[in-house]
């Protein structure tokens, strides 16, 4: 890890420099990552001269914004980065994307708070392929019918989902949009679909209507909600206030809906087929070359955020054809940068890095490869590569069997291989081989080509004499951190952003608070409390601490949250600190898990969790810092 800043005018100017200060269009910053808006994307060269720049953790190009992690210090070199430009810090401009990265976004925006949720019904399904495997009767029983029916019902009224969360981000009432979707996935309209699929006309005014029909579907109810969007936004404008409650919805769902059947459904539909028609054909055609553009680069797309764009076509795949090559190719690539942590940590002697690689692979077996690709495989560079290989391998090997998943999976990995049970029997032969061979290739390639661990024996290299003389000086004292929040915890490597889960910023734990009051977990002080209130740092004699309630909250500029205490406070342990509104922030869709850090980890020997998981309560101990 990066060490202290010392003078935040120099890193600030030499950002500057780097990226060229006619390219900069806006800064901001939050607790930990000053956030660029670039007119151009830096090249490779220079993003790897501000990689290396001291205090600079990581750098990520993520949601259109150019962002330098820096850790608690962030905010100080966005000040200086202000006054050196010259910049207004109250106009804010939007975020200015390529359609590309719009179309990007918004896939991540709709699909990211719902993932889980199709990732468990998959898992579900997955049981049910086991169970009937071994006891073919169990599929004749009650039992398995509701078993059955609760695993589909996630995709049944997928485009409910999508109409949430597509609200939120479209800007539009939630309510109206789950009204006009779930109109698209009542049961009459399927019946009034299957009689204009048996030839009846039907039609809507002197329209005829087509015979789609909507559940499990990704497009239709997108298009609806983001052409709805602009409806309402029109409507809210020109609609008298004293009928506005009343016509705005009637309007929204007596034009969406219609549209959608007539037009928006059948052409956006017709598109995410036409999607997968052209992957298909290049798998019935060249399947070794779908296998290794999907099993070796897929983490690539991981990286720049554009793995949601391929769950329309994936979708599409399961409703039209009852099964998908695309996650069969993709759980390999998944497999392979967990089984590079798994070489990483059998390789590496450093136990800092072995800690790292050994959690971020248990994520990897789950279908997170996010720590693991952040925290450890491309941290060192070689490991990636040989993941990449490894999972080019794995899918090329499952190619021959005709592998395909016949369930689908949310999050592809090692546990939804059985998702490969189906109508080929060969289907899950070649999908335990293919794994294997990932497996075995990955770790051996790691062991051959090494992992370059240059990089963190610089970083401590950074450290000043004096630090380190104060490291020895004091080295077998300890001291106890104690809980901030009432609530469960959770292993670090669990939290979904990759800059906490692969301990970038420090290592501790994570804590889903059942409560919005947030304490202090020791005697200290207070060295920074954040504009928008979700994150605070804390330091005691050598120890600093970092708590940031919630993931992206920053975006909530301090809505829903109160500070009772603010920078240079004198705090005792169990005092009130903040108050957050744990409802309303879980209701606007935000993830309400809270990493509690020791920011400056590198200075001591050893930090210790007392435990990972189970209920917790404020004022429990939580960590031991050993010097």
């Amino acid at each position: 890890m990066a060490g202290k800043v010392r003078d935040y005018g120099k890193l600030a100017r030499d950002i500057r420099d780097a990226v060229g200060e006619s390219n900069i269009v806006s800064a901001a910053h939050c607790a930990t990552r000053l956030r660029l808006v670039l007119k151009e994307s830096p090249s490779a060269e220079v993003t790897k001269e501000i990689s290396g720049m001291p205090a600079v953790i990581q750098v990520v190009e993520k949601g259109g914004q150019y962002q330098i992690v820096i850790g608690t210090h962030a905010k100080d070199v966005y000040n200086e980065l202000v006054q050196i430009l010259d910049l207004d810090e109250s106009a804010q401009p939007e975020i200015r994307q390529s359609l590309a990265n719009r179309v990007i976004a918004t896939m991540s925006a709709v699909f990211a708070p719902f993932v889980y949720v199709l990732a468990a019904a998959g898992l579900v399904q997955g049981a049910l392929i086991i169970l009937t495997q071994f006891a073919p009767a169990f599929a004749q029983t009650g039992t398995y019918e509701v078993l059955s029916f609760i695993s589909w019902t996630p995709f049944t009224f997928l485009p409910v989902l999508i109409a949430v969360t597509a609200s939120k981000h479209f800007k539009c009432n939630t309510f109206i949009a789950m009204w006009c979707c779930l109109a698209l996935v009542n049961s009459s309209w399927g019946e009034i679909a299957a009689r204009i699929a048996d030839g009846e006309t039907v039609r809507f005014l002197f329209f005829d209507m087509a015979q789609t029909t909507y559940t499990s579907t990704v497009l239709p109810p997108l298009f609806l909600v983001l052409i709805l969007s602009y409806l309402e936004h029109f409507l809210e404008k020109h609609v008298p206030d004293v009928i506005k409650a009343l016509v705005v919805p009637f309007i929204c769902a007596v034009v969406m809906v219609p549209a959608t059947i007539l037009v928006i459904g059948p052409v956006s539909d017709g598109l995410a087929n036409a999607i997968a028609l052209g992957y298909n054909s290049l798998v019935n055609t060249v399947p070794a070359l779908a296998a290794v553009v999907v099993g070796g680069i897929w983490q690539v797309f991981v990286i720049f955020g554009v793995h949601w764009g391929v769950t329309p076509m994936v979708l599409a795949n399961f409703a039209n054809n009852g099964c998908d090559t695309f996650q069969a190719f993709q759980t390999c690539a998944v497999v392979a940068q967990a089984a590079a942590c798994l070489g990483v940590f059998i390789k590496t002697k450093k136990s800092d890095i072995k800690n790292v690689a050994f959690s971020a692979g248990l994520t990897g077996i789950f279908g997170i490869t996010e720590p693991a690709i952040y925290g450890v495989t491309l941290r060192l560079k070689k490991p990636f590569i040989a993941g990449c290989i490894g999972g080019a391998v794995g899918a090329v090997i499952i190619s021959f069997f005709d592998t395909a998943y016949y369930v689908y999976a949310g999050l592809p990995g090692l546990l939804t291989t059985v998702n490969a049970m189906g109508e080929n029997p060969r289907s899950f032969m070649g999908m335990m081989i293919g794994v294997a061979a990932t497996i075995v290739v990955t770790v051996l390639l790691v062991q051959v080509i090494g992992c370059d661990e240059k990089e963190p024996e610089e970083t401590e290299q950074k450290d000043t004499s004096a630090q380190t003389e104060n490291r020895q000086s004091s080295r077998g004292s300890r001291e106890d951190v104690f809980c901030p929040l009432n609530g469960e915890l959770k292993p670090l490597g669990e939290v979904s952003d990759p800059t906490f889960s692969g301990e970038i910023l420090g290592k501790g734990v994570a804590v889903l608070p059942s409560e919005g009051k947030l304490y202090a977990p020791f005697d200290g002080e207070v060295s920074m409390v954040f504009e928008t209130k979700h994150a605070i740092g804390l330091i005691r004699d050598d120890v600093e601490m970092l708590i940031h309630i919630g993931l992206e909250t920053v975006s909530l500029e301090g809505k829903y949250f109160e500070a009772k205490v603010k920078a240079g406070d004198r705090i005792k342990k169990g005092d009130l600190l903040i108050e957050f509104d744990l409802e309303a922030i879980s209701r606007e869709g935000f993830d309400t898990i809270t990493p509690v850090i020791i920011s400056n980890a590198d200075d001591f020997a050893e930090i210790e969790a007392e435990r990972t998981s189970g209920a917790v309560a404020a004022g429990d101990p939580l960590l031991t810092v050993k010097r």
